[in-house]
């Protein structure tokens, strides 16, 4: 069987080669169907049906995928679908489950032995010190490193959800703002020629007012839970009594440290070769960058000493989630992002003629806004790349005489993925963990209702004050 599939590929390899991407300016709206029943999927499955969607979720993902890649192989060929299939895996979902599972096996192989006291100032300045490491490890390096040690700071806590929010938001999220090491979409820019510290000087404002607003209203938020008599747990009950901080496996730091300059290093060096495959050319750097990653989780399951992940309860569970649900999500998003890509004659022309006045200037509020809210449920580093074309796509000028613009956008891709559990890839692996660790998590849509009643006023205030 697996040599006639091998077989059926390399007939297929000389159309790959020449096959062209999908084009989005011929598709009706219904193909985005699959991407939309994946999306329900996830948020209505586990509530309605929770035993089913634990046992099953990967099987539901895979059949909303055949129910994009069938019709698309029936109706524009075998060759476009397959075509579309590899590149969405050879070009941005390998490199991205690279790079998260990098970071996940490695942060989770830094335990913090000993035990704080979950008091309101404790868990601020645990959710500012991972705020400011996300613009330098990245939000996933940064949220999981932190959150075990945020969670059993609380353990002794009966509400405990609500801090896990609020470290989605932050850490998970709004952190990432001010380099190309903290989010994907702003890596992207920088691959695209957008200066390093181009972000931190056109960012840090937004950054600052977002990040400190969310903090103060955290620490207001979390004083009225803990000084409600029914809060604390009795002593008894207090799964990890306080003690004194030490770290184990600290030589993860090191591999840490080679994943973030493995990362720079794909993005500064520019040889100049790349490789052909199935019709997807893959360059030399990042062939480079993913096979090293590799070998960096491998060196990190091989030198951490094994009660460093016992200590942290490490499991695969939260990354084969997230690899699972984010695969579908890289195939059903396919037509979508070409619908996007169309302009003005795909389905989605009025949201571009949205972000432009009728002189053909950009509108920045616009810009955030749509940025934002289509990567809030898209994935946001492909949808960062479909503004900034249609902001013209010149990294020189976005950075010069449309900064405006491109602060917008990069505000909009970075803070906006919070709104949802799949607007980033950390917010559901921090859910995954907390829900494995026993705290009851808000659903799809009640972690939505936190985000609409916190987020999006401050979203609009910050729309008024650096966007108009």
């Amino acid at each position: 069987m697996r040599a006639n599939i091998f077989v059926g590929m390399l007939a297929l390899t000389p159309a790959l080669c020449g096959a062209a991407e999908l084009n989005g300016s011929g598709l009706s709206i219904l193909w985005g169907i699959p991407f939309i029943g994946l999306l329900l999927s996830i948020a209505l499955c586990p509530l309605l049906t929770p035993g089913f969607w634990h046992h099953h979720f990967g099987k539901l993902t895979a059949a909303w995928s055949l129910a994009f890649l069938l019709p698309c192989a029936i109706y524009f060929g075998a060759a476009t679908a397959v075509h579309g299939a590899v590149h969405a895996f050879v070009a941005e979902f390998f490199p991205f489950l690279m790079l998260i599972t990098s970071l996940f096996v490695v942060a989770g192989g830094i335990c913090v032995r000993g035990n704080l006291h979950g008091t309101p100032a404790l868990n601020t300045g645990l959710l500012a010190i991972g705020t400011v490491l996300a613009s330098f490890m990245g939000t996933t390096g940064a949220a999981m490193l932190l959150i075990r040690p945020l969670i059993r700071a609380n353990d002794h806590r009966k509400h405990a959800a609500h801090i896990v929010v609020f470290f989605i938001f932050l850490v998970a999220n709004a952190g990432g703002a001010l380099t190309p090491l903290g989010d994907p979409p702003l890596f992207l820019g920088f691959l695209k020629g957008v200066d390093f510290f181009w972000t931190v000087r056109h960012l840090f404002a937004p950054t600052l007012f977002l990040c400190s607003v969310l903090l103060i209203i955290f620490y207001l938020l979390d004083s009225h839970y803990y000084h409600k008599r029914e809060e604390i747990k009795p002593p008894e009950q207090d799964p990890t009594p306080d003690s004194a901080l030490r770290f184990e496996g600290k030589i993860n730091f090191i591999l840490l440290g080679a994943v973030v300059a493995l990362v720079l290093i794909s993005g500064f060096w520019k040889p100049g070769i790349a490789y052909s495959f199935f019709g997807n050319t893959v360059e030399l750097q990042n062939l480079l960058r993913d096979g090293l990653l590799i070998v960096v989780i491998f060196l990190s399951l091989w030198l951490t000493p094994e009660g460093a992940r016992r200590g942290n309860d490490f499991s695969w569970g939260p990354i084969q989630e997230v690899g699972k649900l984010f695969a579908g999500i890289f195939i059903t998003i396919i037509p979508v992002i070409a619908m996007l890509r169309a302009g003005e004659s795909g389905a989605f022309a009025s949201i571009v003629r949205a972000v432009t006045d009728g002189n053909g200037a950009p509108i920045n509020g616009m810009y955030f806004w749509a940025t934002g809210i289509l990567s809030s449920f898209l994935d946001n580093a492909p949808t960062y790349l479909v503004f900034f074309n249609t902001a013209g796509g010149d990294a020189a000028t976005l950075m010069t005489t449309m900064a405006a613009t491109l602060a917008a956008i990069s505000c909009g891709a970075v803070f906006m993925g919070a709104n949802s559990y799949i607007g980033n890839a950390p917010n559901m692996m921090v859910k995954a963990i907390a829900e494995e660790r026993g705290i009851r998590m808000p659903s799809f849509f009640a972690y939505m209702a936190w985000s609409c009643a916190i987020l999006i006023p401050l979203f609009v205030l910050m729309t008024f004050i650096f966007f108009v």
